[in-house]
């Protein structure tokens, strides 16, 4: 169910003549939680302030309480319209001093409504922190706005709320707008597109897919046929595969985590699972805070001890988990025997608190393309496990974990293309023929055009024939990464396709998806500084070959803690807001940052006639050396794609002058560097 778009609303002219107590019993109503005194107290001191601040305004404008900002998962305190230009207010009534944290907020909401609602696209918006207590020495009532018309925020205390009112209005001269104008932008669509932790944070505080995301069709058909194939299989004992398919940024990973939060949230047990390390380790703890924060103030209403950050964890880790972890879980107490891995006899009646069948019934391995390959998975068992000639691929062995279950089972492929960055990885055809080689009562969903793509073989195809269910809705057309631009991804592809013309072309359609080229490190980072609001998030990125970047202080050999590079804000040096810390392709994909700097290096470099790319190692401290086989060339190809898609809202490419030092780096010769900068300078991105 959709939460309500706000709790409570009404003209200024209304607002003014209704009691505190008739309000407050209105936001009650509205409210789907317990009020408790704090609560009802913060809700008694903004109606008051607001009822002596908004006497001059009536008759031209509207307020609305607890605004929703499903993206972010919180509420706006207060929003009032006043000739149509939109303050929004974040009360802060227990705080004595305005606090970092605060005013990020409040910028956020304001920032959120500008890009993502449809109504304040072409509206003033004006944030204000409001902390009532505050010294008026400490107040700041400065305008100073940005070309989208969203202002830096103004901090008042309750005296001078009134001042800042007055102060924008003469400012910003605005004719009187009708109320009704006020109640359409109130309830205009609202299309957002969260980060995958923004995503995730929602869903489980039980917000809706289509609370939160922008394109919410695609998501929600695949979705809903997804749950339908979920019961199917449970309420008629059957096991099925399904594999969802989609364009780069589509939403796969949404619709599994989604999935999983869903059936945990009934009391099911469903399983994401990924190979993907940072991706992981980011969501388990960006949920484990948010579920710590959600448990102080529910611990503190209900006076007990809130958990401890372990417990809230492990609930946490209940449904999102590596998938080498799952492997090894029902790996434990199994031999192989033949072609086949069975349970050694005895061993689980002996060891009660370990388990042969999954306790899930639902598994959802996302970029399920790369699963390992049987000889991959094979030299793995050999050398970490010991076990010699274990018989099965990766994605053999995951079907058989849930093949174990007695009664049914479902096992959710996420498949991705275009970003293989790994050797060893099996593809879609290895998935298709485990299910043929073992599983043939099985049933196999997968839409319509992944029948037609290619991507599977008719040979291929022909095989799981009488087990096919083919089902439209389980392929994503639309991507949704970048929510300036949607096509972010065919411009890089165009790009390192070295299709110069139609890059050019397309770059033009960016928008306001800035992309800017420069040869200094440190005019890249004030540009990042520049056009970051709020808690938008800004990095640096390079490929984990580009090692000569080391001249100019970028070192890919160090990796820094990328679960605090995701997640501290800039008070911490670790964030990746401090701009000290560089991340490599293996540590991003996955993932994303609002505006990045991506430092390109002679590890991807032209040749003369810029006709083809140069794929090169530093294999010693003096030179480089051709990368010849054509899969590793892929893969440094796909790093690069992987870098230049990670920024949502623009990016910086920093490609240095080189080493004119004498005797000269042999490593670092300018002109590798200023054949990739001027080709990317004749694609037409701006210099800065």
């Amino acid at each position: 169910m959709a939460a309500k778009r706000f709790y409570y609303s009404d003209t200024i002219t209304d607002f003014l003549n209704r009691n505190t107590d008739e309000i407050i019993g209105k936001l009650t109503l509205s409210s789907q939680h317990d009020i408790n005194d704090e609560t009802a107290q913060s809700w008694t001191e903004e109606i008051l302030t607001l009822h002596n601040t908004l006497l001059p305004y009536s008759g031209n404008g509207s307020v609305y309480f607890e605004y929703n900002i499903p993206r972010m998962g919180r509420r706006a305190d207060v929003i009032v319209v006043i000739n149509g230009i939109v303050f929004v207010l974040e009360y802060k009534t227990s705080e004595q001093k305005f606090q970092r944290d605060a005013i990020l907020q409040v910028w956020d909401y304001a920032l959120d409504l500008k890009n993502f609602q449809e109504g304040s696209l072409n509206r003033i918006l004006i944030p204000i922190l409001v902390a009532p207590k505050e010294k008026d020495s400490h107040c700041k009532l400065d305008l100073k706005h940005f070309e989208d018309n969203v202002y830096e925020p103004l901090m008042v205390n309750s005296n001078n709320l009134g001042k800042a009112f007055e102060k924008v209005l003469d400012d910003i001269k605005c004719q009187p707008q009708p109320t009704y104008d006020d109640d359409i932008w109130a309830k205009s669509g609202y299309s957002p597109t969260p980060t995958i932790i923004e995503a995730a944070i929602a869903l489980y505080e039980e917000n809706t897919v289509e609370d939160i995301t922008k394109h919410s069709g695609d998501i929600d058909k695949a979705s809903t046929e997804l749950n339908l194939i979920i019961d199917y299989c449970r309420e008629n004992s059957r096991k099925a595969i399904c594999f969802i398919t989609g364009v780069p940024g589509a939403g796969k990973t949404l619709i599994g985590l989604n999935t999983a939060i869903d059936q945990f949230n009934r009391g099911e047990k469903a399983v994401y699972l990924s190979g993907n390390f940072p991706l992981v380790e980011v969501l388990q703890e960006a949920l484990t805070r948010d579920y710590m924060r959600r448990e102080k103030v529910k611990a503190k209403q209900e006076g007990r001890k809130p958990c401890t950050k372990e417990e809230a964890k492990s609930k946490v880790k209940a449904f999102i988990q590596m998938i080498h972890h799952y492997r090894d879980l029902y790996i434990e107490g199994t031999e192989v025997v033949g072609n086949e891995i069975k349970p050694i006899e005895g061993y689980f009646q002996s060891h009660t608190d370990k388990a042969y069948i999954p306790a899930e019934h639902v598994a959802i391995f996302d970029e399920a393309q790369r699963a390992w390959t049987g000889e991959e998975l094979k030299r793995f068992m050999r050398e970490k496990k010991g076990i010699k000639d274990f018989p099965y691929s990766e994605p053999e062995y995951l079907i058989s974990c849930m093949d174990r279950q007695t009664d049914w089972g479902v096992v959710v492929c996420l498949v991705g293309n275009g970003q293989a960055i790994n050797k060893g990885e099996a593809g879609l055809t290895e998935w298709i023929e485990s299910i043929h080689r073992r599983y043939q009562d099985w049933d196999v969903y997968m839409s319509e055009y992944l029948i037609d793509s290619g991507d599977v073989s008719k040979e291929e195809l022909a095989l799981i024939k009488q087990q096919l269910k083919p089902r439209e809705d389980l392929h994503l057309k639309m991507s949704m990464r970048s929510f300036r631009s949607e096509k972010v991804s065919i411009f890089v592809n165009q790009l390192l396709a070295l299709k110069k013309e139609e890059a050019a072309a397309t770059l033009k359609e960016l928008g306001n998806y800035p992309i800017v080229l420069t040869r200094s490190l440190e005019t890249a980072k004030q540009w990042l500084r520049d056009h970051a609001r709020g808690s938008e998030r800004i990095g640096l990125l390079a490929s984990s070959k580009a090692e000569r970047l080391k001249a100019i202080s970028i070192n890919v050999r160090y990796q820094p803690d990328f679960v605090h590079w995701f997640l501290e804000d800039d008070s911490d040096i670790r964030s990746s807001n401090a701009l000290e810390d560089t991340l490599t392709e293996f540590k991003v994909q996955g993932l994303e940052i609002d505006w990045a700097c991506v430092a390109w290096d002679a590890d991807l470099r032209l040749n003369k006639e810029q006709t083809s790319w140069q794929h090169l190692q530093l294999r010693s401290g003096t030179k480089w050396q051709n990368i010849n086989k054509p899969i590793n060339q892929e893969y440094q190809i796909n790093a690069y794609r992987v870098l230049l898609t990670r920024a949502r809202q623009g990016m910086v490419i920093v490609v240095p002058d080189g080493s004119h030092d004498v005797p000269p780096d042999e490593t670092r010769k300018p002109e590798w560097y200023d054949g990739i900068y001027n080709y990317l300078k004749e694609i037409g991105i701006k210099e800065i």
